[in-house]
């Protein structure tokens, strides 16, 4: 598998008609929302650092800007700006919010993309690859594929642990969702019926569920982002 750090290097080798799009997440007061993924091309997503900050590349005038932040995600046309401070109201049920662009932003050029901009490595994780392992079901078909993904089985029973994660109570599977829904196991998802998985260690947008990381299965055909 491609390290983390040549794929971060061929994403942040700046070709001569890249055009760099920043922008800041943060809630209707003024405070800074950190851990929000903002993506166009699920391929390519920047998350918000401490200081609500992001970043992305060659951002469409045409394109629209997904956040997903505690479950919610806000669609955000980018209306030909070239930059945008986004607001959102994150506690009501419904997803609104506010979103202008900022000059400031653009002058940064390429200052917040290299260090926000990401090839999330799960994302490489296609249904193509899942079948070639001989493997029937997603859980199986993961093992060796995920650095820090744990793949046991015990009594006939296949369990998931994404390492480096501390959990408070004897809970330690990942959230599995399957095309956006939560299900309580992948082993029954068939590797024939996958288009891709993704794998997050940090799931904290996901609120408690999500602390033990994420498993996300898009299936073929479903058209639904799964971040």
């Amino acid at each position: 598998m491609v390290s983390l750090l040549s794929v971060c290097g061929s994403i942040y080798a700046q070709k001569e008609n890249s055009v760099p799009f920043n922008g800041k997440v943060c809630d209707f007061i003024g405070n800074p929302l950190k851990r929000a993924r903002i993506y166009i091309d699920k391929n390519y997503v920047s998350v918000s650092d401490s200081k609500g900050r992001f970043g992305l590349t060659d951002v469409k005038d045409t394109d629209t800007l997904k956040i997903l932040y505690k479950k919610k995600i806000y669609y955000i046309p980018v209306e030909g700006r070239k930059s945008l401070i986004i607001r959102l109201d994150h506690i009501d049920n419904t997803a609104k919010y506010e979103a202008e662009e900022d000059q400031e932003l653009v002058s940064v050029g390429f200052g917040y993309v290299k260090r926000r901009e990401s090839l999330d490595v799960s994302n490489g994780i296609s249904g193509d690859v899942l079948r070639r392992t001989n493997a029937t079901n997603v859980l199986d078909a993961l093992r060796g594929l995920v650095p820090g993904l744990n793949i046991t089985t015990v009594n006939g029973q296949t369990k998931a642990y994404i390492r480096g994660i501390g959990s408070n109570s004897n809970q330690t599977d990942p959230l599995f969702l399957v095309d956006g829904m939560e299900v309580p196991s992948l082993t029954n998802i068939s590797v024939y019926n996958v288009e891709s998985v993704e794998v997050l260690k940090d799931g904290s947008m996901y609120g408690a569920r999500g602390a033990n990381g994420v498993i996300m299965v898009r299936t073929i055909g479903n058209k639904a982002n799964n971040f």
